[in-house]
């Protein structure tokens, strides 16, 4: 009971693994990646409020870890309805592609509910691992090879981080003498005025800046975006976030009032985020450049959350990337419909979208608006809530310093939805989107929507998890 959505993945991964010894049809594939999907997240569902303790107290079950497997479930489902059939993954290898983004979302899930060091190191491998492979399985007649030369950047930047995090976790181990994360709080306010004990909780903290694409371990970002197959960035984008800042939070929240070297640490990381990703962001044509510039952004406004070590800061953090989550696979939807042949998408390629394919065009509209903060969407009030806990805490520079990122974001979303709206089609013909693309849109939007106007539930329901981790 307490294991079963990570059975249903591993059952999962062994359908794939059958499928990928025979030749079976690639709308076949996605048909039952699709209902195992599903199925998944009705496990998700079914354990949402499953508690417990497995493996020898190293993998912990609560409504925290819960959730996040759930939004990990649904936002992997998602990205499998709108993938149109992997149109840019090699034909003959769709079944170990499916294979291998099962297993990466087991580890994804195996992540949230970790709460011993070295059982967070295996998650995080065998969710990484599988991406890494994902990658380069793009089909080579949507690019010019370029798609191995991301799948290595990525491969060496994951290998860094994760040395990184290795040596402060032994750090950890050789300073409390446990790798358990329950043990470790209770002596980790020794370490604060050790420089040995910030080195380790910074190292340590390193490997999920990598995955939250937060500063200084960003730099694959725009290269793997662009390189990898849109249906894998849409994943990449999205899900691995969600696990990124559950075990953030799981570890942000063992750092007490007193630990202020970490907290200027994680302001220093949050700013140079901001700026780094939206200044890069203004002069990028490429839209999967132009959104993995702005995840960076993205990540450092999760990151004012987390550092204010308060239960409404973690919670808000928590709702922000939920929303995050929405609203960029809200604009992959969009990039997967109109892109030709499973190829890269240019701003210019939106030209008189609005004509084409108008419910895209206001699905990508939308998408863009929260991304930007514009109100009434999740976007605005989740930037509003994460400002004003900061700013609570008494983080004015970095409140005011946010702001002024918010305003600069605006700028090079707004060019994008001009591009969609004001310009004529110059016959590049309509967009035909499935019923089910349809369906999904219209539920992205509302869900922005409500998120934004209705945030109360959403904080209430992230507060009561987040009480499980404090």
């Amino acid at each position: 009971m307490l294991f079963l959505p990570e059975l249903s993945l591993l059952g999962t991964g062994l359908v794939f693994f059958f499928l990928s010894l025979g030749k079976p049809s690639s709308g076949k594939i996605k048909n039952i990646a699709i209902s195992l999907s599903a199925l998944t997240l009705v496990a998700s569902l079914f354990c949402l409020r499953s508690e417990g303790n497995l493996f020898y107290s190293a993998y912990q079950v609560d409504l925290f870890s819960q959730i996040f497997k759930t939004l990990i479930a649904l936002a992997t489902l998602i990205v499998l309805i709108f993938s149109d059939r992997l149109a840019g993954v090699k034909e003959e290898i769709q079944a170990e592609y499916y294979l291998f983004l099962f297993m990466s979302v087991l580890g994804l899930m195996m992540l949230v509910s970790s709460v011993e060091l070295l059982a967070i190191f295996v998650s995080l491998e065998l969710s990484s691992f599988a991406v890494y492979i994902m990658v380069p399985m793009r089909n080579d007649s949507t690019t010019s090879g370029y798609q191995v030369e991301a799948g290595i950047k990525y491969l060496l930047f994951g290998v860094m981080a994760t040395g990184l995090m290795l040596f402060g976790m032994s750090y950890i181990y050789g300073l409390t003498g446990s790798t358990q994360l329950a043990v470790i709080a209770e002596k980790l306010t020794q370490l604060y005025t050790q420089p040995a004990g910030v080195i380790a909780i910074v190292l340590v903290l390193a490997g999920f800046f990598y995955k939250l694409a937060l500063f200084p371990l960003h730099f694959w970002v725009p290269d793997v975006y662009e390189g990898a197959a849109n249906e894998t960035t849409a994943f990449i984008a999205a899900v691995p976030k969600l696990a990124a800042v559950a075990l953030l939070i799981r570890l942000v929240s063992l750092v007490s009032g007193e630990g202020e070297a970490i907290v200027n640490i994680l302001i220093v990381c949050a700013l140079l985020s901001m700026f780094y990703g939206n200044l890069s962001a203004l002069i990028q044509k490429d839209v999967k450049r132009l959104l993995g510039f702005s995840g960076i952004s993205h990540a450092g406004f999760v990151l004012v959350g987390l550092l204010t070590l308060q239960i409404t800061g973690f919670s808000t953090a928590m709702y922000y990337i939920m929303g995050y989550v929405f609203m960029n696979l809200a604009c992959f939807l969009v990039i997967c419909s109109i892109a030709d042949k499973g190829g890269n998408v240019a701003i210019a390629d939106f030209t008189g979208l609005h004509k084409r394919a108008p419910l895209l065009a206001l699905t990508l509209t939308v998408g863009l608006f929260a991304l930007a903060g514009i109100p009434p969407f999740v976007g605005f009030t989740g930037k509003f809530l994460l400002l004003l806990g900061a700013l609570r805490q008494g983080h004015l520079v970095l409140v005011i310093l946010a702001a002024v990122n918010t305003a600069i974001a605006i700028y090079y979303y707004l060019s994008i939805v001009r591009v969609t709206f004001c310009t004529d089609t110059e016959d590049r013909g309509t967009i035909q989107s499935s019923g089910m693309n349809n369906a999904l849109a219209v539920f992205l939007i509302v869900i922005m929507i409500v998120m934004g106007v209705a945030p109360s539930q959403f904080i209430e329901f992230a507060s009561s998890a987040v009480q499980h981790v404090m």
